[in-house]
């Protein structure tokens, strides 16, 4: 793994587009059901208040292959637009969100899917669903004042080139201003910190071997193959 050596310890890091230049990664965030076809799919509807799940700072890879996890026969893709944010606070308003953001990237919200189903209906945690080895492939951050208009952009995935997921992250139910300022409620945010946005509807299970494309307009695009 690759990271920034800070008193002997290595820390989970990001290139950042078209420099030498490394991220380097605090905590990991991510929105549930921020689409409203996904939640659809996934069995729910409406603006409801955000469902906010963590992953450890060393699930990020970028990796051009990703190892299938153990403990599951349902590994599923989630196509995303991640935030990577340069500073923070508590209490953001959502005017002020945008100056918290350094970048952004292209992320898969790799899942468990039958560990999650389990946890839903016993009502536990998601942390063997979500938080696993490798479960946050990403690509390199895009500076903001190079970013295209992320608010309305195409996002995309295909596996073994067949599209299985089409949206415009405009379809958003909370925007990424709401998410950084609903999130800074509840955790004081800081740089280093990445924000995984939520995945439009699509969403499907991945075998070994195939191959994961996932692309979002004005950000960049990502590649990975399962293995």
């Amino acid at each position: 793994m690759s990271g920034w050596v800070i008193q002997g310890a290595v820390v989970p890091s990001v290139p950042v587009l078209g420099t030498e230049d490394r991220f380097p990664v605090r905590r990991i965030f991510c929105v549930g059901q921020n689409y409203a076809d996904h939640a659809r799919e996934m069995g729910s509807s409406g603006r409801e208040t955000p469902v906010f799940f963590d992953k450890p700072a060393d699930a990020v890879t970028t990796a051009p292959e990703v190892p299938y996890p153990p403990a599951t026969g349902n590994l599923h893709h989630e196509v995303e637009l991640v935030v990577a944010l340069a500073k923070g606070g508590r209490n953001v308003s959502s005017e002020a969100a945008a100056e918290c953001v350094f970048g952004y990237a292209v992320g898969v919200d790799l899942t468990r899917r039958d560990l999650q189903a389990e946890a839903k209906k016993g009502g536990k945690p998601w942390t063997a669903a979500k938080g696993f080895d490798h479960s946050a492939p990403i690509s390199p951050i895009c500076p903001r004042e190079r970013a295209g208009a992320v608010h309305q952009a195409a996002i995309s995935l295909a596996v073994n080139g067949l599209m299985r997921q089409q949206g415009n992250t405009s379809e958003m139910i909370w925007s990424v201003a709401e998410v950084i300022a609903e999130l800074s409620r509840l955790f004081e945010l800081k740089a280093g910190d990445l924000v995984f946005t939520g995945t439009p509807a699509g969403v499907g299970p991945l075998e070994r071997g195939d191959v994961v494309g996932s692309r979002i307009e004005g950000v960049g695009t990502l590649a990975f193959t399962i293995v």
